[in-house]
């Protein structure tokens, strides 16, 4: 080809910018190939190891019984999960699991007071390896968590899921469950006014799970171990492992297997497996006869007619001699208008069909209520208006001791095979 020639010389720029172009391609992938080389070798590095106990009990229903954590950790970043912990820093932050720090034991696992390094201090539950909970509630804990902020729910600040370890770390709740305070410990009982309080915080708990997120969410075990006070007695709810979104709008209800705990359970729900937010009332209901009695809900020990809460407190209720069953502390300090109210709306949330039972927006409306009525009687009470006041009575009910409490109650996110509900 004669370069000196016009047109020798346009072929030979062509060719120059052809030969070019195809370099700088070769060149772009192949540098496209060695950043994903890079890329895949870094991540491999930086994966955690994948839990050694993630299968899966098969009495969780789960048809994919064996379920890798470490996918769930690659997109936890991406779906705004909360705060990955390193093992190292939960470990720095519960002095290696002191077990001087232990707060308590639940179906999950031990839960841990530590302080972390900011100085934040936190409630650490560590799963337990053996546990019949495990990927599950895990997960659903983290996700129904990242998704809600509200005074009255607990807030997840982070977990761990690194070295064969599912933890979860929690804001410290310094005045622990409601149970406690109510039986079975040796700390001072709650007056009543505090007593409503605590309710109507736990009331707008749920409320909130109900109607102000995004979804509705079911929490399908509610119960005094579940709403945890702070400093101040405000209440919490907790735990949400076995939670549930409900229905959409064009469903009534979420077919599921029945879970939950014994002595809490909508007996609607445990019958037809339909979840719907009116089985949270209905184990709001026993949690409302559980502070007005101190007592647990179900305690074999006494007479056959009293085991279960709900069927003796609801027999007085119907009697319209409530103030009998009362916590005897409470004697001379509840006025009888307050009581009469709080037993109508207890008595609502446990009706047998969850479509005869109030939202949880009615229920918080009537608990504000029954606050209402008792300050406007401590304000005006005098000689004249004392009759309106339930007497003291003597302590006629059996104390309950820490061991006898536990033994009564049902292990956490236990699962119901032969409940006997109301």
């Amino acid at each position: 080809m004669d370069t000196r020639s016009p047109a020798g010389k346009k072929k030979w720029m062509l060719l120059a910018i052809s030969s070019s172009a195809a370099g700088f391609v070769v060149l772009v992938l192949m540098s496209a190939a060695f950043y994903l080389y890079w890329r895949k070798i870094h991540q491999k590095k930086l994966k955690p190891q994948c839990s050694a106990w993630m299968s899966l009990p098969s009495h969780l229903g789960i048809s994919d019984s064996k379920v890798s954590i470490c996918s769930y950790d690659s997109t936890a970043h991406s779906l705004s999960l909360g705060r990955i912990l390193a093992f190292s820093e939960v470990r720095e932050a519960t002095k290696n699991f002191d077990k001087s720090l232990v707060l308590g034991v639940g179906g999950f696992g031990k839960v841990y007071r530590g302080v972390l390094e900011n100085g934040t201090v936190v409630a650490v539950k560590r799963g337990n390896p053996r546990s019949q909970q495990g990927l599950i509630e895990f997960r659903t804990e983290i996700d129904m968590l990242s998704k809600l902020r509200h005074r009255h729910l607990v807030s997840l600040i982070g977990y761990c899921a690194e070295l064969n370890e599912m933890i979860l770390v929690y804001e410290y709740m310094a005045k622990g469950p409601l149970r406690k305070h109510l039986y079975g410990s040796n700390l001072s009982p709650l007056s009543w006014k505090q007593r409503l309080e605590i309710c109507i915080g736990a009331a707008k708990g749920l409320h909130y799970l109900h109607t102000g997120a995004a979804e509705s969410i079911i929490h399908r075990d509610v119960k005094t171990t579940k709403l945890l006070l702070d400093e101040s007695l405000t209440a919490k709810v907790a735990d949400f492992g076995l939670s549930k979104l409900g229905p959409t709008l064009d469903q009534t209800h979420v077919s599921t297997a029945v879970k939950g705990s014994f002595g809490y359970l909508d007996p609607d729900y445990y019958r037809r497996q339909q979840l719907t937010e009116k089985s949270d009332v209905y184990s709001f209901g026993v949690v409302l006869l559980e502070v007005l009695c101190a007592r647990p809900p179900i305690n074999p020990a006494l007479p056959r007619e009293q085991v279960n809460i709900a069927e003796w407190a609801m027999s007085w209720q119907k009697k319209g001699r409530l103030e009998k069953i009362i916590d005897p502390h409470l004697g001379g300090h509840v006025n009888l208008e307050s009581l009469r109210k709080f037993g109508e709306t207890a008595e609502k949330c446990l009706a047998e069909y969850g479509v005869d039972r109030p939202t949880m927006g009615d229920v918080l409306w009537n608990l504000e209520y029954v606050l209402q009525l008792q300050e406007a009687s401590m304000q005006t009470v005098s000689s004249e208006n004392s009759a309106n006041y339930i007497p003291y009575m003597p302590e006629w009910l059996p104390q309950m001791s820490d061991q006898e409490s536990d033994a009564t109650s049902s292990a956490v996110f236990s699962e119901l095979l032969d409940p006997r509900g109301r």
